[in-house]
């Protein structure tokens, strides 16, 4: 079965931190540019971070810049996404994604495989 699975999710007063982690199952991440992606209830789905096959290039939207930071373990077949001094306005369902072709405007392209997400609540 080809899935991504994402954990790490949680509730996290604002200025904490949590890592998220999506393992592939079923398919090699290795050729694959990888992303998250956030929709907060009553908006739309926005890009926050992408990185490329090799792991040597990366994007995050200007929202999450200095705070977010995205990395991919071929070896491990995840990605993960390390979430500092979170704010309020980081709440969230977070997902993340496959795409074939690489990375544009802190979002992969031509997506291929999307997991199920996991909730981000930052709240006093």
């Amino acid at each position: 079965q080809l899935q991504l699975v994402e954990s790490g999710g949680g509730l996290v007063q604002p200025g904490g931190s949590l890592r998220l982690s999506c393992a592939a199952s079923g398919f090699t991440l290795d050729y694959y540019a990888m992303g998250w992606f956030r929709q907060a209830p009553g908006k739309e789905r926005e890009g926050v971070s992408c990185i490329t096959s090799n792991g040597l290039d990366t994007d995050y939207a200007d929202a999450v810049k200095g705070r977010f930071t995205i990395s991919k373990d071929n070896a491990k077949n995840a990605v993960y996404l390390q979430m500092n001094s979170l704010k309020p306005e980081d709440t969230a369902v977070y997902y993340c994604a496959a795409g074939h072709t690489g990375c544009s405007a802190a979002r992969p392209i031509d997506l291929d495989y999307w997991g199920q997400g996991t909730q981000v609540s930052v709240s006093s």
